[in-house]
């Protein structure tokens, strides 16, 4: 039996990657997977966009946990195989609070006692205060616990710290799935299996510069590091076991920044786990990563569990028989994804209201299905006090249906066909003259009015227009859509040139260079319409006009970094700010260990130059020099200097 953990980044997002968008439908991406158990984190949906075969992917029963508020943010799923690992029991969340409609009864749970944060030290805020519940802990869609009698296992997406607001409820949610996994271990005698992505290095070794003295140094002085170490083997309970087969192997990353392109050098940290107790490990077989599958800033990992053991005392115990599994087909517990109104049948469905009627409807027989499950609330557990924080019945915007809807067309208005007496015909018009170039019409713009100033009531009138309208930011077709790393942030503040000036300066450039361009070709007609060429088009050779032209439509080019003498790759700020939608330019080699973020980021003894170095500049000064350089350049022309 195979157990799989992966951070997907969006169950939206994984079918747009090779191989999985070679498949039609979940079930084909889960079959591909290979695995009798699979957790996803980070699933970003909700139950009202869940689409049908993602709710019930063929063979496999699902179970979700979705954000209270918040819709396509976090979220986690659980997917067994019905022929080979159907769980016994399952709840939503680590606390006990998020129970569904009706609430589980105590023969449904799978402990008789949960955490209570009157009973733990918990991590203050900035402010000094910690939670008295554990409501907003568990209300992002971040857990699920399911028992499969061997074990129980709890698929966890554990918080970032994305600001240092953050970092108390990423550590009180650590505190609570650490109590809830010692109160299984020590007051119910259970093994445990907790996986997902814990978004904590466990070692120097899990970090991609884990290896440079700055790092060592104050590794653990992180307060989240710090609690991982202390409840990892052999300082706690849980053993890291894909570790365990691996002990000094490195580079072994499972996730990386996409917005750097860090995957192309490994340059990631390993951020998911698969901790188990103990008493499992004679069942393990063999534990690692699949770095190679695409569709996620995260690779899956995985366990393989042995079907059968032999006990220090000679008797063979098989694996079917622990996890409770018997010949017939087993029932999955209530919060399966199949018992939902919206796919057991018990809601009315879009499709509904524009079939056919019919007296002899089939009617669902809901009496070999336990009680449907509704969206959870949050109810308070048997040993847990207080009023419960009810969420709402129904999704808010339920887009599934348990029948297929019907596309249909509204037929289009009947239209009286055109009678010959009103149907108008354009007027021929006289073929063009191709003997003769085209007069020079008084009146008719040259092309140095495209390079002209704009008067003053265009300009007011363009400036109230686009108070109207939406400002629309075009990039290069080579050009990738990424936000700056992380250390230019800074540096992408206030200080950037102005847009406005720039503009001016290279059109006030453009247009001396186009007001030169179009007198040498517009020159005056006789009466017989024949073009009299002017002195100035005359002394000026065609392939010098067609290289000043060349000059005006030419692509700037990309600067060259100064470490490595090589071309800069073109970037766009993409952060909410004043420059957003500003360019840049940044060395084009990938990061890796030891890339120069800069001086107040990266120690210099600690550099490597093969890797992305830190030059920086933003494209209108690169605009600007180029400027500068034609300019010097066409001077250099005129005056014939070589």
């Amino acid at each position: 039996m195979r157990i799989l953990s992966w951070n997907i980044n969006g169950i939206r997002t994984l079918p747009k990657y090779h191989p999985w968008n070679s498949f039609k439908t979940c079930e084909g991406i889960l079959d591909e997977l290979k695995a009798d158990i699979i957790c996803f984190q980070e699933m970003k949906s909700s139950r009202a966009t869940l689409p049908r075969d993602v709710a019930l992917p063929g063979h496999f029963h699902s179970f979700f946990s979705f954000p209270v508020n918040k819709g396509g943010y976090s979220g986690v799923a659980v997917y067994t195989d019905s022929h080979t690992a159907v769980p016994i029991k399952a709840e939503e969340g680590i606390s006990g609070r998020l129970q569904p409609q009706p609430p589980l009864s105590a023969e449904e749970r799978i402990s008789p006692t949960y955490p209570r944060p009157d009973e733990m030290t918990l991590y203050a805020d900035e402010e000094g205060e910690v939670p008295s519940t554990f409501d907003a802990l568990d209300a992002e869609g971040r857990g699920l616990v399911l028992d499969f009698g061997l074990f129980v296992l709890i698929n966890v997406y554990c918080p970032n710290e994305t600001s240092d607001a953050r970092l108390s409820f990423k550590m009180n949610y650590h505190l609570m799935l650490q109590e809830r996994v010692r109160r299984l271990i020590e007051e119910e005698h259970r093994e445990v299996i907790v996986l997902g992505d814990i978004n904590i290095c466990s070692t120097p070794l899990d970090h991609c510069d884990g290896h440079l003295p700055s790092h060592q140094a104050t590794f653990y002085d992180h307060p989240a590091r710090a609690w991982f170490q202390k409840w990892l083997s052999p300082n706690g309970p849980m053993i890291d076991v894909v570790r365990s087969f691996w002990p000094d192997r490195k580079g072994m990353y499972t996730c990386w920044n996409m917005k750097l392109q860090a995957r192309e050098t490994n340059y990631g940290t390993r951020v998911d786990y698969i901790l188990v107790t103990k008493g499992l490990l004679p069942w393990i077989q063999h534990g690692d990563i699949l770095p190679s599958l695409k569709g996620s800033d995260h690779c899956p990992i995985y366990i393989d569990l042995r079907d059968e053991i032999t006990l220090g005392s000679g008797e063979t115990v098989r694996l079917r028989d622990v996890m409770k599994k018997t010949d017939g087909a087993r029932d999955p517990p209530r919060i399966a994804a199949k018992y939902w109104d919206e796919f057991s049948g018990k809601q009315t469905v879009l499709s509904s209201f524009f079939g056919k009627r019919s007296e002899s409807r089939a009617k669902v027989d809901h009496s070999k299905s336990p009680t449907a499950s509704s969206p959870t609330t949050h109810t308070p557990p048997p040993n847990i006090q207080g009023e419960a924080v009810v969420r709402s019945s129904q999704p808010k915007d339920s887009e599934s249906s348990s029948e297929t809807v019907k596309k249909f067309k509204p037929s289009a208005p009947s239209r009286p066909l055109p009678t010959t007496a009103t149907v108008k015909r354009k007027a021929a018009e006289p073929p063009a003259s191709t003997s003769k170039k085209r007069k020079h019409i008084k009146g008719q713009a040259s092309i140095a009015n495209f390079f002209s100033k704009p008067s003053t009531s265009s300009s007011s009138a363009a400036s109230s227009k686009t108070q109207k309208t939406q400002e629309v930011i075009e990039i290069e077709d080579d050009a990738p859509t990424s936000t700056p790393p992380s250390t230019l942030i800074s540096a992408l503040g206030d200080d950037a040139p102005s847009s406005s000036q720039t503009a001016q300066d290279q059109l006030d450039a453009d247009y001396r260079l186009a007001c030169e361009l179009a007198k040498a070709d517009a020159a005056p007609l006789t009466a017989d319409d024949e073009p009299t060429p002017s002195p100035s088009s005359s002394s000026q050779p065609q392939a010098q006009k067609k290289a000043a032209w060349s000059e005006v439509f030419a692509p700037v080019q990309p600067p060259n970094c100064l470490v490595h003498g090589e071309p800069t790759k073109l970037w766009t700020v993409n952060k909410q700010g004043p420059n957003k939608g500003k360019k840049f330019y940044l060395c084009s080699r990938p990061v890796g260990p030891g890339y120069d973020k800069g001086k107040g980021e990266r120690l210099r003894d600690e550099v490597d130059h093969q890797y992305r170095c830190n030059y920086f500049k933003w494209a209108s000064e690169v605009r600007k020099e180029a400027q500068r350089e034609r300019e010097r350049e066409r001077t250099r022309t005129k005056s014939g200097e070589p």
